[in-house]
């Protein structure tokens, strides 16, 4: 591990509601280890104006947003996606010292000290510029301790190996249809039905009603069944809890979370990601021993669990180290 500073910056981790891109920006911060502050981001109509014409500026966000802007300013900034870079290129103009982290590529590096992208994404290599096996995450061993803990008196009764199911959903050129959450249903069950255990499924955002009321129509398998918007936010629980992982093929950050728990991850390949970005990385991570088709045998060894958020970390403490 890197030296650390002589004395801890002052972090800012923006974040604007978009969950996958918060996830991202907090997990790197939360991988520090070092104390930072959340500055929540509103959007303006601006904020639909390509970052070239936004430049260093504040003029995308809320009225609100910018009044809540206030000294003492960032030592470093990290956030994810296109629109969080016109404030954190302001706010470098208020600490040139500052450092910027951009978590995904966001359409220009001026100004950004460190750029980390996802190795299946199709970015050309820049200065300052890493790549992640995966997206990085908060899934972390005690993060998926303390949420099975909280769990674990629901689970009571439904025999090992428990096998979560994590359920995604339709995207552009791969539909999720009500059949196909049927019939994954009958795969992981299946799966959990040869080893003689259950299944902890959880449905997504973009599943649907149709999909999740397809799931419950055909597990055969003793289960335990969590609808997306049930309030209780069981994700991480059923995933911390889970003896191995089936996961659908769309979601990338679906896909490096399951990787990141330390358990057999089975892919279902129902949704074809062919020659694609996603199709890469399930590529990829087969190859390594993350991911394997559902379907296939019960894996003997496992690699170590999937940290890309510690790999990010990890560059910008060398960073900070070396100014």
């Amino acid at each position: 591990m890197s030296a650390l500073p002589a004395a801890l910056p002052s972090i800012w981790v923006l974040t604007d509601g978009r969950v996958g891109h918060d996830h991202q920006a907090l997990g790197v911060a939360e991988a520090l280890g070092w104390p930072f502050a959340i500055t929540r981001i509103a959007y303006g109509p601006l904020a639909r104006l390509p970052n070239l014409l936004l430049g260093r500026s504040t003029r995308g966000l809320s009225a609100q947003t910018r009044g809540a802007l206030a000294a003492p300013w960032p030592d470093l900034v990290i956030a994810a996606g296109r629109r969080t870079a016109p404030l954190a290129r302001w706010l470098k103009r208020r600490n040139p010292g500052a450092l910027l982290v951009q978590l995904m590529w966001p359409g220009s590096a001026r100004d950004l000290d460190l750029i980390a992208v996802p190795e299946h994404d199709r970015v050309a290599d820049r200065p300052g510029m890493i790549r992640t096996l995966g997206t990085p995450n908060r899934v972390t061993p005690a993060r998926l301790a303390a949420a099975a803990a909280r769990l674990a008196p629901r689970l009571e009764g439904l025999p090992r190996p428990r096998i979560a199911c994590l359920v995604g959903g339709p995207r552009r050129r791969m539909p999720f249809m009500p059949r196909d959450a049927a019939a994954l249903a009958r795969r992981a069950s299946r799966l959990a039905q040869t080893r003689g255990g259950s299944l902890l499924v959880t449905t997504s955002r973009r599943t649907g009603a149709a999909c999740e009321e397809a799931l419950a129509r055909s597990l055969e398998a003793p289960h335990l069944l969590h609808r997306f918007g049930g309030g209780d936010g069981l994700y991480l629980a059923i995933l911390g809890s889970a003896d191995a992982v089936v996961v659908t093929a769309d979601s990338a950050s679906m896909c490096s979370e399951a990787c990141g728990s330390g358990r057999p991850v089975f892919l279902d390949h129902a949704q074809n990601t062919g020659p694609s970005k996603l199709g890469g990385l399930h590529r990829r991570l087969e190859q390594l021993g993350y991911l394997r088709p559902l379907g296939a045998p019960w894996p003997a060894t496992l690699p170590p669990p999937l940290n890309p958020a510690a790999t990010v970390a990890e560059a910008i403490r060398g960073l900070l180290s070396a100014s």
